[in-house]
C-alpha cells in the first residue's frame, strides 16, 4: 500500500542518515592529524614552536594569492605569570590575562556543564593545556616602526575585578600599554546587559617622533577536544572545528584534519572567523569596512600538543607623531542563539552568524520551523509544549497531502482482494499483470503513486525538524513535565520510545500489508515498528516527543478517513 511504502521509504532514509552520522564518526576525517603538519619554506600552514604571532604587511594581498603572513619563532609565550583580571556581567564571566590582554577563560552563567549540577557554568574558552581554547588579538609593528604590543606584550590594568552594575548597560575593560618611544595602546573591552558579543577597540596614540606602521590581528587558537562516545550522546555527532565566512563565498567549516591540506587563505571585507562546537562557539568578527587578510595556522603550544589557529589580519595601520587612530572589532562568545545571531546581522555587524546553527541543505527549511519554535515557547513556556503545538501546525499545514495519501491508502486497501486475483491470473506474465493493473488503477481513478507523493513532500520538512531540535541550543537541558526535566537527553524510564513505537505498531496493523509484496518485505513491514521503534530508545526526548505525536495525530487522521469512507460506502450501499 502507499501508506506502507512510505512508512517504509521514512523508515530507511531515517535509518540511512544515522548510519552515514555513524560511519563519519567512526571512519570518517578524524578531528587532529596524528602527526603534525610538515612544515616548508612555502608552505601556506606550518607547524613551529610559539610560532603564532603574526609578522606585519604593508599591504593586502589579492584574495587568489594571498598567503598566511610570515610567523617567526618567538620566545616561549609562558614567560612569567601575570595578574588576571574578572570580568562578570549578567550572562558572561570571562577571565582577561594581562598577559597580552587576552581572554583566556570564559564561563556562560545560563548554560549549566550538567543538568544535575547547577553551580558550574559551560567553559566555552579556557587555557588549561588539556582543554586550551583562547581569543588572542594584538598588534604587530612592520620594519622599523620600533615596538608594538602582541598577545604575548605585558599590559595594566587599574583594577583586577569588573562587573556590570545593577541597573547599567554597559560595561568597559580597560588596558594600557606604553613603551619607551612614546607608542601608547589602549586596548577596550566593552559589555552591554544580556549579549554575549564583546566589544574590543584598540586605541593606538603615538606620542613618539617617528611614524608607527602596523597591524592588528585577532586570533583564536585552541586544541582539538577528545572524541565524544557514546550512540546516544549528540556531540558524538556534532562538528567540532573552526568555520570562516566571506560574502563571497559565504559560510565555510574549517576542519581540523584540513588545516594543512585546505588552509583558509584569503583577503575580503565583511567576513570573520570561529571555532564551532554543539551548542556553542567563538568569533573574531573584524570591522566590516576592513579587507583583511584571513589565515589558519597549526602551531605547538608549550606543552607540545598541536594548537589549531585561525587569525584575522587588519590592512596596514599609520600613526603619524602627534596622531591617534582607533581600530575596532568584535568577539562573539556563546551559544548559538539565533535571535541575538540575527540582531548582531540586522545591526551590520556581521553576516551569516546565524548560519554556526548548521542545518545544511535543509536551513531554507529548518530556520522558519526554529523561528515558529521560538514564538510557540513565548506562548506556553514550556518547551514540550511547544514542540506540541509545532507538530499541531505542521499538521494543518500538510492536512490536504496528508489526507490524499491516506484516500490513496484507504481505495489500495480496498481494491487490494481485486489487484491479488489479477496476481493470480497473470502471475506466469509479467507484461500482462502490469497492463491489467494499470487498466483498474485508470477504471477505479486511482493514482498508485498518491499516497507516496505526499511523504515525499514532508520529508524535508521531518528531517529539517530533527536538525532543528537536535541542535536548538533552547532545548538544551530543558524540562518538559514529570519525569522528562531534559529534553536532550533520553527519557529516563522510556515512556516515550514506548508510546511511539505502540504508535508506529498501531500504524502497521492499521494498514496491513499490500497483496503486492513478497514474504521478506512483509516480514520487513511486520518488525518496522521494533527495529525502527527502538532507536527511538536512546534518542533525545524532545525528538522522540516530535515524532510521537505527529505519529499519534497521523493514526488518527488515518483512522477518521477511513470510518468516513466506510460510512460513506455504506450509505451508498443502501
Amino acid at each position: 500500500m502507499p501508506t506502507t511504502r512510505s512508512l517504509l521509504l521514512m523508515a530507511l532514509a531515517f535509518v540511512a542518515l544515522l548510519l552515514w552520522q555513524a560511519w563519519e564518526q567512526d571512519y570518517g576525517p578524524k578531528h587532529a592529524p596524528t602527526q603534525p603538519a610538515a612544515s616548508s619554506a612555502t608552505a601556506p600552514n606550518t607547524t613551529a614552536p610559539n610560532a603564532d604571532v603574526p609578522a606585519a604587511t604593508a599591504r593586502i594581498t589579492p584574495a587568489t594569492t594571498t598567503a598566511v603572513p610570515t610567523v617567526p619563532e618567538t620566545g616561549p609565550a609562558a614567560s612569567a605569570p601575570a595578574p588576571t583580571i574578572t570580568v562578570t556581567t549578567d550572562v558572561l564571566r570571562l577571565t582577561i590575562d594581562t598577559r597580552g590582554g587576552s581572554i583566556v577563560r570564559a564561563d556562560l552563567l545560563d548554560y549549566q556543564a550538567d543538568a544535575n549540577k547547577k553551580n558550574e557554568p559551560v567553559r566555552l574558552l579556557d587555557d588549561a593545556a588539556t582543554t586550551y581554547y583562547v581569543a588572542q588579538s594584538g598588534l604587530v609593528s612592520a620594519a622599523g616602526s620600533g615596538a608594538a604590543p602582541d598577545h604575548q606584550a605585558l599590559f595594566h590594568a587599574d583594577k583586577t575585578d569588573y562587573a556590570l552594575a545593577p541597573g547599567a548597560e554597559i560595561l568597559e575593560v580597560p588596558l594600557s600599554w606604553s613603551d619607551a618611544a612614546g607608542l601608547k595602546v589602549t586596548k577596550v573591552y566593552s559589555f552591554q546587559r544580556g549579549s554575549y558579543l564583546v566589544g574590543a577597540r584598540e586605541d593606538i596614540a603615538n606620542g613618539g617622533a617617528s611614524t608607527w606602521s602596523g597591524n592588528a590581528y585577532r586570533q583564536l587558537q585552541r586544541v582539538a577536544p577528545p572524541a565524544a562516545t557514546g550512540f546516544n550522546n549528540p556531540e558524538r555527532y556534532a562538528y567540532v572545528g573552526a568555520a570562516w565566512y566571506s560574502p563571497e563565498h559565504k559560510f565555510n567549516k574549517l576542519a581540523f584534519d584540513k588545516f594543512a591540506k585546505e588552509p583558509l587563505t584569503g583577503s575580503f571585507a565583511g567576513g570573520w572567523t570561529a571555532m564551532l562546537q554543539h551548542y556553542f562557539f567563538s568569533a573574531w568578527i573584524p570591522d566590516k569596512s576592513e579587507t583583511d587578510t584571513y589565515s589558519s595556522a597549526v602551531v605547538e603550544g608549550a606543552n607540545g600538543a598541536q594548537r589549531y589557529l585561525v587569525r584575522a589580519l587588519s590592512p596596514s595601520i599609520t600613526v603619524a607623531p602627534g596622531q591617534s587612530r582607533s581600530v575596532d572589532a568584535h568577539l562573539y562568545v556563546g551559544p548559538t542563539l539565533l535571535g541575538q545571531l540575527d540582531a548582531i546581522s540586522d545591526a551590520g555587524i556581521a553576516k551569516g552568524l546565524a548560519l554556526t546553527a548548521d542545518y545544511g541543505m535543509l536551513t531554507p527549511i529548518a530556520q522558519p520551523l526554529h523561528w515558529i519554535l521560538l514564538q510557540l515557547h513565548a506562548l506556553v513556556r514550556n518547551w514540550g509544549l511547544a514542540i506540541i503545538l509545532l507538530v499541531l501546525l505542521i499538521k494543518l499545514v500538510m492536512f490536504k497531502a496528508s489526507e490524499a495519501q491516506y484516500r490513496s491508502g484507504a481505495k489500495m486497501k480496498k481494491l487490494a482482494p481485486r489487484l491479488q486475483a489479477l496476481k493470480e491470473r497473470y502471475g506466469d506474465s509479467k507484461e500482462k499483470l502490469s497492463a491489467a493493473t494499470m487498466e483498474l488503477y485508470q477504471k477505479e481513478k486511482i493514482n498508485p503513486l498518491g499516497g507516496c507523493l505526499p511523504a515525499l513532500i514532508q520529508i524535508p520538512v521531518f528531517f529539517a525538524l530533527y536538525y532543528v531540535l537536535l541542535e536548538s541550543v533552547e532545548l538544551r537541558h530543558a524540562p518538559f513535565f514529570g519525569w522528562i526535566q531534559n529534553l536532550s537527553a533520553p527519557d529516563p524510564y522510556y515512556v516515550l520510545p514506548i508510546i511511539n513505537m505502540a504508535v508506529m505498531a498501531g500504524t502497521t496493523l492499521f494498514t496491513p500489508p499490500s497483496p503486492g509484496m513478497d514474504a521478506t518485505q512483509q516480514k520487513m513491514f511486520k518488525f518496522m515498528p521494533i527495529v525502527f521503534g527502538a532507536l527511538f530508545f536512546v534518542f533525545p526526548s524532545g525528538l522522540v516527543l516530535y515524532y510521537a505525536v505527529n505519529g499519534g495525530l497521523g493514526l488518527l487522521q488515518q483512522w477518521v478517513i477511513n470510518h468516513r469512507m466506510q460510512t460513506a460506502e455504506a450509505k451508498a450501499a443502501r
